[in-house]
């Protein structure tokens, strides 16, 4: 577990930031960009649970901050001599679980029969913000993945999560009674 004695060290303060290895590499590098989006995914996913979720949302979405935190050390330390999967990194079981949670809480919902807007309770609002900047984060590993080794659950677990958030957000609105707000292609 890491202490933190100080906030500001002042080695930024020249663009730069230090990796998992201790190299340094510029705030624009890609994989510095990517968890930093993985980062502000797990601060919208704060956001959510601030705003009161159902109660039944609130044990998943803390769980998957866990889990995100992984997947940023994850990226923080990929190296070329380390080996995959060591430290914390995302987990084939960690997808399963998103697919379980996917299946429980959609198997409650109504079918969807239209595109459903972001909307409804505050929850729902926030989840569906988490869930563009997950689709946000899930591109830009897909392109990190161009250029350097990125393990295959990273990936498939940002895919997972999108959809998991989703449904969650059509969750939180059915349980709070609050119909969703829906696509009207005639507006």
């Amino acid at each position: 577990m890491p202490r933190l004695t100080r906030i500001y060290t002042r080695t930024g303060d020249d663009g730069t930031t230090m990796l998992g290895s201790g190299s340094r590499v510029p705030k624009t590098d890609p994989r510095v960009e990517t968890y930093g989006t993985v980062d502000e995914l797990n601060a919208q996913i704060g956001v959510v649970l601030a705003s009161d979720p159902a109660a039944a949302l609130v044990e998943p979405l803390r769980v998957t901050q866990q889990v995100l935190l992984h997947l940023g050390a994850e990226l923080c330390c990929i190296e070329a001599n380390r080996p995959v999967g060591d430290g914390p990194c995302v987990r084939a079981e960690h997808v399963r679980q998103l697919e379980a949670w996917i299946d429980r809480f959609n198997g409650e919902l109504p079918a969807l029969e239209n595109f459903v807007l972001p909307g409804g309770t505050p929850a729902a609002a926030a989840l569906h913000v988490a869930r563009t900047v997950c689709r946000r984060a899930e591109r830009q590993l897909v392109r990190l993945r161009a250029v350097m080794a990125v393990r295959d659950e990273a990936v498939r677990y940002l895919n997972r999560l999108s959809d998991a958030l989703f449904v969650f957000a059509r969750y939180d609105n059915h349980a709070r009674g609050v119909p969703e707000p829906l696509w009207d292609s005639r507006a």
